[in-house]
């Protein structure tokens, strides 16, 4: 690799201008006069004090018979030089490089916006809060890869940054709770029971608490710009002792949270230990995905049933068949509408089935304040 070459010194560009002007048997008077200028500008030109601006370096081109550029290149390459010097002063400091650094490392912006960290103007405080929300003690310890179970869009590229943004702050919201001791057995057992809350809206409020009781953890962080995920399962601290689960509610609709909510909980049932977010590729589906995707279906709907009302309603499904059938699964008829459109109909058929949950879910969705950073 070549080494970039530097001159030792560059000389101002009022010291070239003075010297053009001796050689003409000019004065400083005689170009302000020339170029219509007051005298002071000439003088702080000739002495550095005045940068030459574009509309300047054209007068003294005209006047001197010179190019414009060679005034403006004199001037940038001074200005350049002496920037040089004053970082070269300044001891190494590389505040320019490390906040590139951390920026690339995080969505910091977004961060700030939402007070996972505070929002400060230095950048060794910023150092401090990016290593403190990753829990780690310097930038040398920044994790490469998180070992989590990740549903997102497969149409779209996913940005690393902010999906490890988003989980480093699920992760520390999971470690705050307390739960009840937990047993992969008694919560494949209760399944059932969850579901109950599946008939009505406003009875996902209850679905936090119910598996709380069952020793699972569970998070609620809006997505970040570019994650595009839906949800994710892991384990606090890998142990298997203490599984958790989070959503987004990208999607406000209430097949979505149920779908993603027993997809999650399939993970965990299923004792799947997460996959490495990096070699997740658009579009790829892994065994541990589809089986955590047949589990959620045939938990929500009982696959023979389906098959029968599919014979019975297609190819148009009416509103009532789905209401019937909903009823008779114990489930919202927007649930028995999502698997529809996700399957025959397409995504404009009888929306106004598929209720908004968000508001129902207020108490525990993740909207920290500044009051909140310590």
């Amino acid at each position: 690799m070549s080494q970039e070459l530097r001159p030792a010194e560059v000389c101002p560009p009022g010291q070239i201008l003075l010297e053009e002007l001796e050689a003409r048997g000019l004065t400083q008077k005689d170009l302000a006069t020339i170029i219509d200028r007051p005298i002071q500008t000439v003088n702080e030109i000739v002495k550095g004090v005045k940068q030459i601006t574009p509309e300047t370096a054209l007068q003294l081109a005209e006047a001197l018979e010179t190019s414009p550029d060679l005034w403006l290149n004199l001037e940038n390459n001074y200005r350049l030089y002496l920037a040089r010097q004053q970082k070269d002063s300044d001891k190494g400091d590389q505040t320019i490089s490390r906040r590139s650094l951390l920026y690339q490392l995080l969505p910091i912006q977004e961060m700030f916006r939402r007070f996972w960290i505070k929002p400060t103007n230095s950048t060794d405080e910023l150092e401090q809060e990016v290593c403190k929300f990753l829990g780690i003690t310097s930038l040398d310890d920044y994790p490469k890869q998180i070992g989590v179970n990740f549903r997102y869009t497969s149409s779209r590229k996913p940005e690393a940054k902010a999906q490890i943004a988003w989980v480093k702050r699920v992760q520390q919201l999971a470690k705050q709770q307390t739960v009840a001791k937990y047993d992969r057995e008694a919560l494949k057992t209760a399944i059932p029971e969850l579901l109950n809350y599946s008939v009505e809206a406003e009875a996902v409020s209850r679905v936090i608490p119910f598996v709380a009781d069952l020793g699972v953890r569970f998070v609620i962080v809006p997505h970040l710009p570019k994650t595009y995920i839906d949800g994710a399962a892991f384990y606090v601290d890998d142990q298997l002792d203490q599984p958790a689960l989070a959503l987004t509610l990208r999607y406000d609709r209430i097949d979505a949270f149920w779908f993603n909510l027993m997809h999650e909980l399939a993970h965990i049932v299923s004792g799947h230990q997460g996959i490495i977010l990096d070699n997740m590729e658009d579009g790829d589906i892994n065994e541990q995905e589809r089986e955590a995707n047949q589990k959620a279906r045939d938990w929500l709907i009982d696959p023979n049933a389906f098959e029968g009302f599919v014979q019975s309603a297609a190819p148009t499904f009416p509103k009532a068949k789905i209401e019937r059938f909903a009823d008779s699964q114990g489930r919202h008829p927007g649930i028995i509408l999502g698997r529809v459109q996700r399957e025959y109909k397409g995504y404009q058929y009888l929306r106004k089935l598929l209720v908004p949950i968000k508001t129902y879910l207020e108490d525990w969705i993740d909207v920290p304040t500044p009051n909140s950073l310590t």
